[in-house]
Parts: structure tokens; C-alpha cells; sequence
């Protein structure tokens, strides 16, 4: 699967995203996932059906795993990593993760939506159906119920989640699966 999704990320303007082993781990990535050119993916990596990892971002598994699930959507110039063994990644399904988002060794729980340039730290802990603010920044460590808004350095609850807020966020991620099937039909 490594040689074919190079082979078609080829296709996309010239410019090919990047997916690597990493100590005899190669990522396993679902045939139905859209990655964008310029996105590097390295190592023990899986990512889910249905889901897209977006321009120039980075899911490295060097040092502990990631795991992606079905119809997320990794926004452009986001990075996802790990700590070394004691903080994997792990995100839930239909999570929306906005545009320069920094995960790092956490966990997101299914119909989150991660605001743009908010920062994640290790072994925090989102559950299902809560909003992070963009710009916001999770302490490490850190839990929280479920559906909530979250906002501010440090990140705290703020209230909750209105059903307007949960319906957007259920959205956001069919909006995403639909711009990947867009960009597939353009760009080949």
C-alpha cells in the first residue's frame, strides 16, 4: 500500500506527500483516505475510512503510535506526535482538527472539534462532543467531561455545548469527507 499511495499522491500537482516507515513501521492507512501533497506521515501510524490529513501537515509515529479514526479530518499545517513510551495519540471518529492544531501524546474522543492553532498537550484527555477553542492550549494531563466549550490559555470550560454547537460540529466532518472527494476528482 506504501508504493501506491506514493504513486498517487504523485498525481496531485507534482508535489507528493510523504509516507514513511519509521523502525520497520510503515503506516497503514485506509485506500479511501485523502492525503494532501506536502503532508508527511511517518511510522506507526493508522488512519481510518474516510478520513484526510490536509497540506503540509505531520502525523509522525516514531516514538509511540497514532491512531486516526473514520471520517476525521487533519486540517492544513497541523502536527501530530507522540512521546516516547508513555503518550500515543489517539482520535476518536468524525473529529474535526482546525488548521495548525498541535496534538501532542493526547486523546480525543469521537465529534470533537479542535480549533485552529490550539495546542493539545500530553495525556490530556477530550471527551466526545467538545469544542476547543482556537488558540486555546490544553495543559498536560488534562481532563474534561463531555460536551463542553473549552477556550483560553490555560484552556478551561467555559460552558456547554449548545445543540446549534453540537450539530456544527457533526457537520464540519461531512463537510471535510466531501472537500476530499472534491480535490480527488479535480486534481487527477
Amino acid at each position: 500500500m506504501e508504493e501506491a499511495r506514493l504513486a498517487s499522491a504523485e498525481i496531485f500537482g507534482g508535489k507528493r506527500a510523504v509516507i514513511m516507515r519509521y523502525q520497520g513501521k510503515a503506516p497503514e492507512i485506509h485506500p479511501s483516505v485523502f492525503i494532501a501533497p506536502g503532508t508527511h506521515v511517518v511510522g506507526d501510524v493508522a488512519i481510518g475510512k474516510d478520513s484526510s490529513v490536509w497540506f503540509n501537515s505531520v502525523v509522525r509515529g516514531d516514538v509511540n503510535s497514532v491512531r486516526i479514526g473514520e471520517r476525521t479530518n487533519i486540517q492544513d499545517g497541523c502536527v501530530l506526535h507522540v512521546t516516547h513510551e508513555t503518550g500515543s495519540l489517539t482520535i476518536g471518529d468524525d473529529v474535526t482538527v482546525g488548521h495548525g492544531a498541535i496534538l501532542h501524546g493526547c486523546t480525543l474522543g469521537r465529534m470533537c472539534l479542535i480549533g485552529m492553532g490550539a495546542i493539545i498537550l500530553d495525556n490530556a484527555e477530550i471527551n466526545s462532543y467538545t469544542l476547543v477553542a482556537a488558540g486555546a492550549m490544553v495543559r498536560m494531563r488534562a481532563k474534561f467531561p463531555e460536551g463542553v466549550l473549552l477556550a483560553g490559555v490555560p484552556a478551561r470550560i467555559v460552558r456547554e455545548l449548545t445543540p446549534d454547537e453540537r450539530s456544527m460540529i457533526e457537520q464540519s466532518s461531512r463537510w471535510y469527507m466531501e472537500y476530499a472527494r472534491e480535490y480527488r476528482q479535480q486534481l487527477l
